[in-house]
């Protein structure tokens, strides 16, 4: 299955706008970040599971227990703030 990766803020100063990411079919969101962040150093650190990170799925907030399909945007963005 192929997806639309989007990041948001900082996610998107340190990895750019957005990748496509190709996964086997049935996964969900949590391993949808583990083989984003298995690519290299830079999605490692940026995506890291230490790091609080919140992520929408077709632009709905979700858990990383969410099933993805194919064609879904899925994006990452920390949390935010307001003052």
């Amino acid at each position: 299955m192929k997806l639309r990766v989007r990041y948001f803020a900082s996610l998107r100063e340190s990895l750019g706008s957005g990748e496509t990411l190709e996964l086997q079919d049935g996964v969900d969101v949590g391993a949808a970040r583990d083989a984003l962040i298995a690519l290299d150093a830079r999605h490692a650190a940026a995506l890291a599971r230490t790091r609080a990170v919140r992520c929408a799925l077709d632009q709905v907030l979700c858990d990383e227990a969410a099933r993805l399909h194919d064609d879904a945007e899925l994006a990452f963005f920390p949390p935010v703030t307001g003052g």
